[in-house]
């Protein structure tokens, strides 16, 4: 019986997630989260960005279409969002046929479990009436042709104000969470569809950034659920790792000796004359400025979780030279690099912050705002209001034609972008 425990605790430690030291993790058990088999997302798909109010707020939803839109052009995904505030899994099965069926999905991403679970310590009776419901709603997507990505919810930093028992512990909530957060890959195992993981990456990356920047640094919001953007960056890495991005943007190799220089797809050499490199590029890397210490930041979500690594690398690689040490300038920065560093290849979307992409971008991210916020709107407003309770089918073809010329305003934002790369010998 010894032995057996001995293997059973051998065996548990094998298949939960690493966990930090500090006592703070000590009560969390969370099972080992599946990898993404290769890329989910299809030519011309259709994505649903499904959730409660924290998916209403427009953040993570807003960077995932963006960044699809910018990233990987040649895919031409489009996307909408049906964030409702407070809503649970099985609120959204009950309007899930008229407002998200109808648009015919080719995909979607669901974040839900912050209100199923109730702001309160975890017990079965909840915890069996969450899983039925997700399970339903996964598996009346699957029915209408839709591939999923099942996320968990994030954690709480604090209990948040319209919560009735203001002495609730947060670790009995976060705990709570972290089961629902169990129950999810078990579902996505049983479904046989991707998972998401938020809720680790949130608790794991909020307890570091108060070590890093203070406690003020709320990663989930400073209300204790709704994150600012440096949570949401956390929360949009996770679905877009879910849907197998490899974030491979870009290579642009120069051989400094032979005076010649190439591009990989999405790119294209205009010309390389004195040791200045000119290309025009369709694809862009995503663009995030900010401090790096505060959580309305995009910047500082950056230095929570691998984004750049993971899925932002336009890589400048430069051989041939004879200097020890090179200037890089690109658009208005200029920065430093030793020979063996841009051997190796340096990642512009990551040392530039500001680059020649940077206005392109933001004009791609501002429409991408606007379809979004329509489409609030249109479903909250429009089709759950007295003209769609009137006649739904109306109410959809109407609001169509209102949200179509915002959804061709996304496409027409993107367009090339034509650079210079200079390098000079220091």
């Amino acid at each position: 019986m010894i032995l057996l425990a001995a293997g059973t605790a051998n065996l548990r430690a094998e298949i939960l997630e690493a966990k930090p030291s500090d006592p703070f993790f000590a009560k969390f058990a969370p099972v080992k989260a599946p990898a993404p088999a290769g890329l989910l997302l299809h030519p011309g798909d259709r994505l649903a960005i499904i959730g409660d109010s924290i998916t209403e707020q427009r953040m993570y939803s807003r960077l995932i279409q963006t960044y699809l839109t910018v990233c990987v052009p040649e895919l031409k995904i489009t996307t909408r969002q049906f964030g409702w505030s407070g809503e649970t899994a099985e609120g959204f099965l009950h309007r899930m046929t008229n407002d998200c069926l109808r648009f015919q999905p080719t995909i979607a991403t669901l974040c839900y479990g912050m209100n199923d679970h109730k702001y309160r310590a975890y017990d079965e009776q909840n915890g069996q009436w969450y899983r039925a419901n997700y399970s339903a709603v996964a598996r009346s997507l699957k029915a209408s042709g839709a591939r999923v990505v099942l996320g968990s919810a994030g954690c709480v930093g604090k209990v948040p104000s319209w919560v009735g028992d203001q002495k609730a512990a947060v670790e009995d909530l976060n705990l709570n969470l972290c089961q629902f957060r169990n129950l999810d890959i078990e579902i996505a195992a049983q479904e046989q569809i991707n998972f998401a993981d938020v809720f680790w990456p949130m608790l794991t990356t909020g307890f570091a950034a108060h070590q890093k920047f203070g406690p003020d640094y709320a990663v989930s919001g400073k209300d204790g659920v709704h994150p600012d953007w440096a949570g949401h960056l956390v929360m949009a890495y996770a679905y877009l790792k879910a849907m197998g991005l490899d974030g491979d943007l870009g290579t642009f190799t120069v051989d400094l000796g032979a005076g010649k220089a190439t591009a990989s797809t999405g790119h294209t050499v205009d010309s390389f004359a004195n040791n200045a490199l000119t290309i025009t590029s369709t694809r862009y890397p995503f663009c995030a400025t900010g401090p790096l210490d505060k959580d309305n930041s995009l910047r500082s979500g950056m230095t929570l979780v691998p984004f750049n690594a993971d899925l932002n690398r336009l890589k400048l690689v430069v051989t041939g030279g004879t200097a020890e040490n090179y200037a890089v300038t690109w658009g208005d920065a200029t920065r430093d690099y030793s020979a063996a560093q841009l051997a190796a290849g340096v990642n512009l979307a990551e040392d530039f912050a500001v680059n020649p992409f940077s206005a392109a971008f933001a004009k791609v991210d501002a429409a991408v705002a606007e379809q979004q916020k329509y489409e609030t709107r249109q479903i909250k407003d429009l089709f759950h209001g007295p003209e769609g309770k009137a006649d739904a089918n109306a109410t959809a073809d109407l609001t169509e034609k209102a949200r179509q010329p915002l959804a061709n305003a996304v496409a027409a934002a993107l367009v090339p972008v034509t650079h210079t790369i200079r390098i000079q010998a220091k």
